[in-house]
C-alpha cells in the first residue's frame, strides 16, 4: 500500500469531475452552497453561520494534517463551480481501508450525475494507486436517497450499526454500511463506470 501518496497533493479528474486537495482557496466558494439544512440532515453536523463555516473549513483540514482523513473539493467540469466536498475517511494502513464519504452537493449538483463520476475517481485511486484492499461507505438508515446512491456503486450492503453517531439535537442515529473490496473492483469498474472508462 503507497501510504506516502496520501501526503501528496492528490488530483483526479474525468470529463465532469475535478476533485482538488480541500486546502485549495476554492474551499471558500463552498459558503455560496453550504448553508441548506438539507445538506446536514443526516450528518451529524449543522452549519448555519460564518462561524460555523469557518469552524468547518478549519476542522477538514487539521484532520487532513492529523492523518484522519484526505479530503476534497468537488469542481462540477460543466460550469467550474464548487458543488462540495468528499474524503477519504476512517484511513487505516494497518487493515489497508478507508471509507469514503462525508459527501454534500449543492442542491443543483445533486441527482445529476456528479456523484457517480466522483466516486469513480475516488475509488479507481483508492484501489490502483493508494492500495485500499477495502473501501466503505456508510448512510443514514433514514437516508435512502444515500443508501440508494451507494447501491448504484455497486457496493454490497453489509448491515446496520445501531447508535452509530450522535445528531446535533442529542439523539442517536443508526448507520448502514456497504463495502467494495479490490476482488470486486475490476468487475465493478467495467459494469458500474463503462461510460466513464470512456473518457
Amino acid at each position: 500500500m503507497n501510504i506516502e501518496i496520501l501526503k501528496s497533493k492528490i488530483q483526479l479528474e474525468n470529463d465532469r469531475v475535478l476533485l482538488l486537495p480541500f486546502e485549495h482557496p476554492r474551499n471558500l466558494e463552498l459558503k455560496e452552497i453550504i448553508f441548506d439544512n438539507g445538506i446536514w440532515k443526516f450528518m451529524g453536523m449543522d452549519l448555519k453561520d460564518e462561524s460555523d463555516f469557518e469552524k468547518y473549513i478549519t476542522n477538514t483540514i487539521k484532520d487532513k494534517t492529523n492523518g484522519i482523513c484526505y479530503p476534497f473539493l468537488i469542481i462540477d467540469k460543466l460550469n467550474n463551480r464548487v458543488a462540495g466536498s468528499t474524503r477519504y475517511g476512517y484511513l487505516n494502513t494497518a487493515s489497508q481501508k478507508c471509507e469514503i464519504g462525508w459527501t454534500w452537493y449543492g442542491t443543483d449538483f445533486q441527482g445529476t450525475g456528479l456523484n457517480k463520476a466522483c466516486k469513480y475517481e475516488l475509488l479507481k485511486f483508492g484501489f490502483e494507486n493508494i492500495g485500499f484492499r477495502r473501501i466503505q461507505f456508510s448512510a443514514d438508515q433514514e437516508n435512502l436517497r444515500s443508501q440508494k446512491a451507494i447501491e448504484k456503486l455497486g457496493a454490497k450492503k453489509e448491515g446496520v450499526f445501531r447508535n452509530n453517531y450522535i445528531a446535533p439535537n442529542g439523539e442517536s442515529r443508526n448507520d448502514v454500511y456497504f463495502s467494495i473490496i479490490k476482488e470486486d473492483w475490476e468487475l465493478l469498474k467495467a459494469e458500474r463506470f463503462a461510460e466513464l472508462l470512456l473518457g
